[in-house]
């Protein structure tokens, strides 16, 4: 009983482990460009949802890029909540882009709709 015990005990600890680990990898900058893109276009989909609230935005030039915002509380402190734009608003979205040049996907630090700002990430904001 104690040998089961202590598996299930580094079982535990290997899982917890691999979660730490992907989360850190999913919720950090570190895939992100240090440089800062705005990337224009109209919303397709919105999801509120965690771990990181998402716009699919539908540009002219370049089609469908996928915007994370920050955590859902993180989004809502901003003002950007449910009901504020909808599919077929337009959109200004500030950030940085991913250092796949592949992947089309920014992590957002201010959005913009109908010219009203919602700052996700206002320390990282930078602007010319």
């Amino acid at each position: 009983m104690f040998a089961l015990s202590i598996k299930h005990v580094l079982a535990a600890v290997g899982l917890s482990a691999a979660l730490a680990t992907s989360a850190a990898a999913h919720h950090g900058w570190s895939w992100a460009e240090a440089d800062q893109i705005e990337l224009r276009g109209t919303i397709e989909k919105i999801s509120m949802g965690g771990p990181h609230p998402t716009l699919d935005v539908a540009t002219a030039d370049d089609g469908v890029w996928r915007v994370e915002l920050g955590n859902p509380r993180q989004t809502e402190r901003s003002g950007f909540v449910e009901g504020v734009a909808k599919p077929g608003d337009q959109v200004v979205a500030l950030g940085n882009r991913s250092q796949d040049p592949k992947e089309k996907r920014m992590k957002a630090v201010r959005i913009t709709i109908d010219e009203k700002r919602y700052d996700i990430y206002p320390d990282r904001i930078r602007t010319n």
